[in-house]
């Protein structure tokens, strides 16, 4: 019986995602909706399922939602990260509660495979 964590090997679209996110340099981020776009497929929530269930083995923290708004549920130790990494914050470093998309969205990603 599964105890609802196993949720097996991940499918092409997601080795995809996590591609994609192990390309995100320090200090820059990706919406989930940059990473589908890139990709042509999965939709802003498909990127964020495949990051809720296979996203700790990668900087998860570098994809945000759309507005710099920090990942769901995971805010302070986000934070942690930006703060580590020089991450450009809306309000800076110790007030900042969102990232700088201006300055910090990175779109210079490689499509898997291609």
């Amino acid at each position: 019986m599964s105890d609802g964590r196993d949720f097996g090997l991940p499918s092409e679209f997601a080795d995809d995602v996590l591609e994609v996110v192990d390309q995100i340099p320090e200090a820059r981020v990706m919406t989930y909706g940059d990473i589908a776009e890139l990709l042509g497929r999965g939709g802003p929530r498909g990127v964020g399922t495949v990051m809720a269930r296979y996203g700790s083995d990668v900087p998860w923290w570098r994809v945000i939602r759309a507005g710099g708004y920090f990942p769901q549920g995971l805010e302070d130790e986000a934070l942690a990260h930006y703060r580590e990494e020089g991450t450009p914050l809306v309000r800076g470093p110790v007030d900042g509660r969102r990232v700088d998309l201006a300055r910090a969205r990175w779109l210079d990603a490689r499509r898997p495979g291609g």
